[in-house]
C-alpha cells in the first residue's frame, strides 16, 4: 500500500495586514490555493487590520509577533524551520528582503518567491534619505538575485525591477492581479446605508485607498473643488492613513465640509465602487492598482491619473477610462467633469478575461515549482 503524498504548503509573508490591493490579491489567491488542496499558512509581522480580511478558515494566520524590525529575520528562520514549506511568496517592501534573507540563514531548500507591487524608482523619489523605503532599490540590488522567482505586476514595474536589480528581463515575470469577478459584482449589489446614495440628482465622485502621500487625494480634494465650481456633487474617500488630519485640514480651508466624507475603513468597498458615479485614480505613482480592475468590473467610469506603472496598462492607454497627467488638477477636474456629462468608457469583457483568477494563480503555482498540489476543485472557498 502507498504512502499518501503530503499537501504542497506554502507560506505567504506580508508586513501586516491592512486596506490596500496586495492584501486584496493574496486573498483571492489563497482562495484558489485552498481550493486546489494547498495547505498555506499567512505568516505576518504583525495582525494589523485582520477583522477586515475573510481568508478561509484552513488558513493558519501565523503572527509572528516581530513588530520590531531586528527580530523580523531571526522569527521568520525559527518558523521556516519549523515548518519547512515548500515555497514562501512574499509582497512587497521590505518583506521580500526579509524573506530572502529568513531562506539564506534557514538554510532549507524552501523556494522563495518575491513579488512586485510598486514601482520603486518613482518611490524612492519621494521618500526622505531617512527613512527605509529610500533604500529599497539598494536592499533590492542586493538580495534580489537570490530569489526562486521574481513577479512583477505590470510591464513597467518589471522594466523598473530590472533596471534597478541590473537582473535579466527574463528573470522577472509579470503576472497580473487577479480579481474575482463573479464576487465582487455580488458584493455590489449589497444595500449601502448612506443618505448620498439615496439623492441620485448628486452624484457621489468616490476615491479608495491608503491616505497617504502616494495616493495624492490633496489633488483629488482639489479637484474637486474645482468640479464644484461647475456642478453640484459630493466626493467620497474611503480608507485611513497618517495623512487624515491634513486632508481635513484641505477640506475645511476649501469650504466643502458638507460635501466630502471620509468614513475610513469599510468592510465592503464594492457596494460604494457599484453606486458611485465615477471612480478617481489620483496617486503618484503605482504598481498595478488592484481598484481599477475591480471597477471596471462593476462598470463604474473612471478617471485616473497616467501614472507610473499600472494605469495605462490597465486602461488600454485609455480605452476603458480617462487618463490625465499626475499632479494636474485642471485635468483631473476635466476628466471628471467629462465623466459625469455623460461620456463614458465601459470595460470590453474579453479585456476583464486577462483578470482570471484560475489562470493568475496556475502562474504562481508553476513559479512556486508546485506542480502537483493534490487538486481537488477550482471552486472558490469563502
Amino acid at each position: 500500500m502507498g504512502t499518501l503524498k503530503k499537501p504542497a504548503h506554502i507560506a505567504i509573508y506580508l508586513h501586516c495586514l491592512f486596506n490596500g490591493g496586495i492584501e486584496r490579491v493574496m486573498l483571492n489567491l489563497t482562495r484558489n490555493f485552498v481550493a486546489r488542496g494547498v495547505k498555506v499558512d499567512l505568516v505576518l509581522n504583525f495582525p494589523g487590520n485582520l477583522f477586515l480580511w475573510d481568508f478561509p478558515p484552513s488558513v493558519r494566520i501565523i503572527n509572528l509577533e516581530a513588530e520590531k524590525i531586528l527580530t523580523r529575520v531571526p522569527k521568520l528562520v525559527r518558523y521556516l524551520r519549523q515548518e519547512q514549506p515548500t515555497a514562501l511568496m512574499s509582497a512587497n517592501h521590505f518583506a521580500n528582503e526579509v524573506a530572502l534573507l529568513s531562506k539564506h540563514f534557514a538554510g532549507l531548500p524552501t523556494r522563495v518567491v518575491v513579488s512586485e507591487h510598486t514601482h520603486l524608482s518613482q518611490e524612492v523619489g519621494n521618500s526622505s534619505p531617512l527613512t527605509f523605503k529610500h533604500w529599497s532599490p539598494l536592499t533590492a540590488r542586493l538580495f534580489y538575485p537570490w530569489a526562486d522567482g521574481i513577479v512583477a505586476v505590470s510591464q513597467g514595474v518589471a522594466e523598473d525591477v530590472a533596471t534597478i536589480t541590473g537582473l535579466a528581463a527574463e528573470r522577472i515575470q509579470v503576472i497580473n492581479n487577479p480579481i474575482e469577478i463573479d464576487e465582487i459584482i455580488e458584493k455590489g449589489k449589497e444595500p449601502l446605508d448612506h443618505p448620498w446614495f439615496n439623492s441620485p440628482e448628486l452624484p457621489v465622485i468616490l476615491g479608495v485607498g491608503r491616505l497617504e502621500k502616494q495616493k495624492n487625494f490633496p489633488n483629488l480634494i482639489n479637484a474637486f473643488a474645482k468640479v464644484r465650481q461647475v456642478r453640484s456633487a459630493r466626493l467620497m474617500i474611503l480608507g485611513e492613513g497618517s495623512e487624515r488630519e491634513q486632508l481635513e485640514y484641505l477640506i475645511r480651508e476649501l469650504g466643502l465640509e458638507n460635501d466630502v466624507a471620509m468614513p475610513g475603513f469599510v468592510r465592503n468597498p464594492f457596494a460604494y465602487m457599484a453606486q458611485s458615479t465615477v471612480f478617481v485614480l489620483s496617486s503618484s505613482w503605482e504598481g498595478r492598482p488592484v481598484v481599477l480592475g475591480e471597477v471596471m468590473a462593476l462598470g463604474t467610469p473612471i478617471v485616473s491619473t497616467n501614472c507610473k506603472s499600472g494605469p495605462y496598462e490597465l486602461l488600454d492607454g485609455g480605452k476603458y477610462g480617462e487618463l490625465v497627467p499626475v499632479d494636474d488638477t485642471e485635468a483631473l477636474a476635466q476628466g471628471i467633469l467629462k465623466v459625469l456629462s455623460g461620456q463614458t468608457k465601459p470595460a470590453d469583457p474579453a479585456w476583464l478575461a486577462q483578470f482570471n483568477l484560475e489562470g493568475t494563480a496556475q502562474k504562481y503555482l508553476d513559479i512556486m515549482g508546485i506542480t502537483d498540489c493534490g487538486f481537488r476543485s477550482a471552486v472558490p472557498v469563502k
